[in-house]
């Protein structure tokens, strides 16, 4: 399991919806969380992206001298970006990161935000405009120069003198629901990720499995998911509270009323978890839908003790999900927090040099655990003595 964190470049802070308790993110202070992360073992970080972000690949950049190991998941922006600069950039962050390049490919869904960029394509305008960049940045990144005139997007003799360290290139990153996303990702991308959701509903999952084999491809799975783990669920459900404590009724109605204007169906979805939760915000046990109040994107939350947490998170593991995108408000002591009470109870991908990895006897009574397969070919969890479920991230 690849686990991944979060820098938070829109904000940071104790409460949602209250300037109480919140933080300046500033270069020091995003040091701090990369440093942290990339100390404590885990595999990246997602750097978002939007208006309302500090520009993804200018925060990454800025960081690498801070980090050794620490992979950086990179938006890309099609129709925003042209594809030939999108790739001379991952190529050169490539390269000086020495293969630590993820790349997050956003068609976007917010109409208003993609009008301010200049870009006025619908959504299925907008994942013409995916592809047909895709096409392009695989190409030239593959190490071919590439002639293609498409219905919005045009090169003549395109390359990339110097190539990424990554073969063919860097790996490609997608989340979105829609049936235009789900053949862009059969098509293109190497990780589809999903927002936290009921295991139950991931079952679009397959579709993707479908659509890629029948382009000869395969596909990887990965959810995003905020995170609130104690030591007892008592603790879990009050931080979760103390967190929204100031988020009134009106505030709620005016951001759901704002998010619905968006065209993306991932986030229609999002939206219909936060009405459907009832009054304790639990969409199903352990996914708390509270941070949706307010929140575009990903908005849902696992709660509760670490034991809990791990078993939810083998949930979607044995639905194939292999990468695991946390988040926590703060970002800075959550990241110690989810290391300390969770990576000893998961099959982690990450160094084995973790502070917060104790002798298996000591730490989980002798067994830790790891993902085998079944006749179904979907991995469930078995116990497995000793710490050898991780492995360095150096050999990765």
């Amino acid at each position: 399991m690849h686990l991944f964190w979060f820098l938070p470049t829109m904000g940071d802070g104790r409460y949602l919806g209250e300037p109480r308790g919140a933080r300046e993110v500033n270069l020091s202070y995003l040091r701090q969380i990369a440093s942290a992360t990339d100390t404590l073992g885990f595999e990246g970080v997602l750097v978002p992206t939007g208006t309302l972000c500090e520009d993804a690949w200018v925060v990454a950049s800025s960081l690498l001298l801070s980090t050794q190991w620490l992979k950086f998941l990179i938006a890309v922006r099609p129709g925003i970006v042209s594809p030939t600069l999108a790739a001379r950039m991952a190529a050169t962050f490539d390269r000086l990161s020495e293969g630590r390049l993820l790349v997050n490919v956003v068609a976007g869904g917010d109409m208003g935000e993609s009008a301010a960029d200049g870009v006025f394509a619908n959504h299925d305008e907008r994942y013409e405009i995916t592809d047909e960049f895709l096409t392009i940045w695989r190409r030239i990144l593959s190490g071919e120069r590439a002639t293609f005139a498409g219905k919005h997007l045009r090169v003549e003799s395109a390359h990339v003198y110097y190539p990424a360290v990554q073969k063919p290139y860097p790996p490609l990153y997608l989340g979105g629901s829609s049936d235009t996303a789900i053949d862009i990702t059969a098509k293109h991308i190497d990780v589809y990720l999903t927002w936290g959701e009921p295991s139950a509903q991931l079952l679009r999952r397959s579709r993707v499995r479908v659509a890629a084999a029948a382009q000869g491809r395969t596909v990887r799975f990965g959810i995003r998911l905020h995170v609130i783990v104690r030591e007892t669920a008592a603790e879990a459900w009050n931080a979760a509270n103390a967190l929204i404590q100031n988020v009134d009724r009106e505030a709620a109605q005016r951001a759901q009323k704002r998010l619905s204007r968006f065209d993306s169906e991932g986030q229609r979805r999002m939206n219909e978890f936060v009405q459907r939760s009832g009054p304790n915000l639990e969409a199903s046990p352990n996914l708390w839908t509270g941070i949706g109040l307010l929140r575009r994107g990903a908005a849902i939350a696992l709660v509760g003790d670490a034991a809990t947490v791990a078993e939810r998170i083998g949930e979607y593991a044995r639905l194939g999900i292999d990468t695991v995108i946390l988040s926590g408000y703060p970002h800075l002591e959550e990241a110690y927090r989810t290391a300390e009470l969770l990576f000893p109870l998961l099959p982690a991908s990450t160094s084995s040099k973790n502070m917060f990895q104790l002798p298996a006897a000591e730490a989980l009574g002798g067994s830790e655990f790891r993902p085998e397969m079944t006749n179904s070919s979907e991995p469930t969890l078995q116990p497995q003595y000793g710490d050898n479920a991780r492995s360095d991230r150096a050999s990765n």
